[in-house]
């Protein structure tokens, strides 16, 4: 007899108050498709109304402890309605354009005596590389091996490295077709282990730095020394730029998260991992952006312009523009 007193008291709640749930669940679902900024004054006041109506017989359910289906139902409603009514409602087109116009380029110029010392420790793997070479051409095996190279070894001819450089075939078959996808995919990986091993005390990031400079500074040696360094810098300025550049913003936020972990300050070093990784993430996704603008500038304006100067043009050019929208763009106005 009370089982069914308590499926009679059920059915007559629900059925005095299943209709408001229904419209409820109609306003969320458009809400949540054409955001509350589409929707109409009534609309929205009904929204909110019925929101409050529904935790209001979520909590009488709970304590008349109606069948559990139900209270799923409710608690399901109240939860996506709750979202809509005191979530942002930035779309995620204002989302991004807000990180590119603001979060970002602030973070940047936050750590930009780390990115200088990402650029530092890229500079000096490559000069170290450099001179190494010409000390012992052997060293270029060390730095470069011979199956990554794809036949741009010391036993090349100064023929076939500028039939290379100046191939207008794809990525594919190209004579530095080979070399590029390595470069691209050993620089990513290079990009985010420099990321997520600055943890550890800033070393791995700076030390891993440092090598990728070291097989950049290499394979320039032997180029140099053949007399086209000039005519294999256009064709590494194209998408090395930013490539480079990347690498050196993931190094700054691997060390803007080792730093936190080793100097936290005034914080508990929890708190200061926490602070330091909003900073770090931004870098980390600028990092990313920046990987992928290569990898369409080494797709196909490598293959495009072959003219020597236009490629140093183009990828100094893109290296600017990368550079004054790190140091303008979203600065603070004074009034």
């Amino acid at each position: 007899m009370s089982q069914n007193d308590d499926a009679l008291r059920s059915a007559r709640f629900r059925a005095e108050r299943e209709a408001k749930w229904r419209n409820l669940e109609a306003l969320v679902s458009q809400a949540e498709t054409r955001s509350t900024r589409r929707m109409g004054y009534h609309d929205v006041r009904n929204l909110v109304d019925l929101y409050r109506q529904a935790t209001t017989s979520l909590a009488i359910a709970r304590e008349i402890s109606l069948d559990k289906a139900l209270l799923a139902y409710l608690e399901a409603l109240t939860a996506r309605a709750y979202l809509t009514v005191y979530a942002p409602q930035t779309p995620v087109g204002g989302v991004m354009w807000r990180f590119f116009s603001k979060g970002a380029p602030q973070a940047l110029r936050r750590s930009g005596v780390l990115i200088l010392l990402g650029v530092v420790c890229m500079g000096l793997g490559v000069l170290a590389g450099y001179l190494l070479y010409f000390e012992n051409a052997d060293w270029f095996y060390v730095f470069m091996p011979t199956e990554l190279a794809g036949g741009r070894t010391p036993e090349a001819t100064t023929g076939d490295l500028l039939d290379a450089i100046y191939s207008d075939t794809s990525v594919e078959t190209g004579a530095l077709g080979a070399f590029a996808s390595y470069l691209f995919s050993h620089n990513t990986r290079i990009a985010f282990l420099v990321f997520g091993l600055g943890l550890f005390l800033c070393a791995p990031a700076l030390i891993l730095t440092f090598l990728n400079g070291l097989t950049l500074g290499a394979f320039l040696a032997l180029h140099v020394e053949r007399g086209i360094g000039w005519d294999l810098g256009g064709w590494l300025s194209i998408h090395g730029v930013t490539e480079i550049g990347a690498i050196c913003v993931a190094c700054a936020g691997g060390l803007k998260l080792g730093s936190a972990a080793m100097f936290p300050g005034m914080r508990s070093r929890a708190d200061s991992l926490r602070h330091a990784g909003h900073d770090a993430a931004k870098l980390a996704i600028v990092a990313a952006f920046m990987l992928i603008v290569a990898a369409i500038l080494e797709g196909f304006a490598r293959q495009m312009v072959q003219d020597m100067v236009w490629r140093y043009v183009l990828g100094w050019g893109i290296g600017a523009l990368w550079l004054s929208w790190a140091i303008t763009t979203g600065k603070e106005r004074i009034s």
